[in-house]
């Protein structure tokens, strides 16, 4: 069984290294097209210097999101060495996982919403769609975290136990 639970870690140790190489390759991206949108020798327009900025906030948000990915992905499945058994770590996970995707999606909403101003306002509607779908996980994700206030005053010891755990894991980063 170890043998298992050690195969799952190496698992998820790979699969948060990928996060992590996806994430500087979109941030190298971004780089890159950054640099074409404030190049002072380019010819472009304004706007369409304007919209590779936009650019590059998405390529950046989408990084963002890859990280935060990755390290909950070590945090929660290697550095704590246990599955995601108990209730308290399935409901931190999914907060932490919500947290990410609420946020990118409402920047993207913000950068389709100035792109699309600019180049094809008929596009808004789709930007928007974006920000409701962001709007209606957020209100999803606070109406799951109020129905389970009761769960967590259930299972005081396990809420305890991961925040031990969670000062384990500040110390060990301030050390490292």
């Amino acid at each position: 069984m170890r043998a298992i639970h050690r195969a799952f870690a190496i698992g998820y140790a790979g699969i948060a290294l990928l996060f992590f190489a996806c994430a500087v390759a979109l941030i190298a991206f971004a780089s890159l097209v950054l640099w074409h949108g404030v190049d002072p020798l380019s010819e472009e327009p304004l706007t369409g210097r304007f919209n590779l900025v936009l650019q590059a906030i998405a390529l950046l948000t989408i990084a963002v999101t890859g990280l935060e990915l990755g390290q909950t992905v070590i945090e929660e499945e290697v550095q704590r060495n246990t599955g995601l058994s108990a209730p308290t770590r399935v409901r931190r996970f999914l907060s932490r996982f919500m947290i990410v995707v609420v946020v990118a999606l409402s920047v993207e909403t913000l950068v389709g919403a100035f792109r699309y101003g600019q180049e094809d306002p008929s596009l808004l509607p789709y930007s928007a769609s974006v920000g409701v779908a962001a709007a209606a996980l957020l209100l999803a994700w606070g109406v799951f975290v109020r129905l389970n206030k009761d769960a967590e005053e259930l299972e005081p010891e396990a809420m305890a136990e991961v925040k031990s755990e969670d000062q384990e894991l500040k110390g060990d980063r301030a050390v490292g």
